[in-house]
């Protein structure tokens, strides 16, 4: 049985076998820094691990991890673009670095690398499957992009409408590397719907879980300003929860808060905090993100698998829930 670290150290070597060293060197060099920046490459874990619940040779599945991988770090790149952000993963985001120019061209021929990786990963009716199943999810994640844009500006956003974006943004991505990495191994198309079903309910919870620890996380492990979302009057599952369940008082000055600028950001995210704590919305939302948590388990039961086969989707599904970063 491989640990999640084996599988990440797979993917990490495969990573640096130096895919990207062609000409021009200003078009590669981005795409370069930003794989070299790391994070959690859960994505590509996902497509490993759902290959090997069904086969042995999961280095099989790596073309399948390097296209979700690269799609990732596409839609960062212009996300941090969109957000004018400055920082990513600690670092210069691409466009602050190398410029606006390059983090627009770099980033599309990350995503037209992404569909190459996949024709490239079986054959032509393999490849055919996998690019339609890509296909989808790679609108989907531009649609939740649009609505979490379109929320910002929205008075009024339903946590019906919030889960559904988290879905698209977050949880698509998720689900898609696992039913292409289960479809590379030939898996049936009842253990495809029952590992994507997984991946999405997994998917909006690690984003619950991302929500609850913007807010009330340790920054220092976190790896994130602590209240970030705050600052920015993002309209998350904790303030949305909060404004559902607030007194007419406490409302008005929830929306205040979360609708102006302050020159006295810790006054603000205290206030706001404050609040959220008085309503118990911490608690409501770790309820939630555990009710996801639990269809997400329950459909990796239906998987026609034995248990050992699963048992690093298990462990990975149990570290997202408890991660404090």
């Amino acid at each position: 049985m491989q640990s999640i670290e084996n599988y990440k150290a797979v993917f990490e070597q495969y990573l640096s076998q130096g895919h990207f060293t062609q000409e021009p060197q200003r078009l590669y060099e981005p795409v370069n820094y930003i794989l070299r920046l790391g994070g959690k490459r859960l994505r590509p874990l996902l497509a490993l691990m759902s290959y090997h619940v069904f086969a042995d040779d999961f280095r099989k599945a790596l073309p399948v991890a390097m296209a979700v991988e690269l799609f990732h770090n596409f839609s960062l790149i212009h996300d941090d673009i969109m957000d004018e952000a400055p920082l990513r993963r600690g670092n210069p985001t691409v466009h602050s670095h190398f410029g606006l120019n390059a983090g627009i061209l770099s980033g599309d021929v990350m995503l037209i690398y992404a569909q190459q990786y996949l024709l490239d990963a079986g054959d032509p009716t393999l490849s055919a499957r996998l690019l339609k199943s890509f296909n989808r999810c790679a609108i989907q994640v531009c649609e939740g992009q649009q609505w979490d844009v379109d929320f910002e500006r929205m008075n009024t956003v339903s946590i019906p409408q919030y889960l559904h974006m988290i879905e698209y943004k977050t949880a698509v991505l998720l689900a898609c590397s696992l039913e292409m990495g289960a479809m590379t191994a030939g898996a049936s198309d009842s253990d495809l719907h029952h590992l994507y079903e997984f991946g999405r309910k997994l998917g909006i919870a690690f984003q619950l879980q991302d929500d609850i620890l913007d807010s009330f996380g340790d920054a220092g492990k976190f790896g994130k300003k602590a209240g970030g979302d705050i600052v920015q009057n993002k309209k998350t599952f904790l303030i949305l929860k909060a404004l559902e369940l607030a007194n007419a008082t406490d409302k008005a000055t929830l929306l205040r808060l979360m609708s102006t600028p302050t020159s006295n950001e810790q006054t603000k995210i205290h206030e706001v905090t404050t609040i959220l704590r008085e309503l118990k919305v911490p608690i409501l939302a770790k309820e939630e993100r555990n009710d996801y948590h639990r269809q997400a388990i329950e459909h990796l039961d239906q998987v026609s698998a034995p248990g050992d086969r699963k048992l690093a989707l298990y462990q990975l599904a149990a570290f997202l829930l408890d991660r404090d970063i």
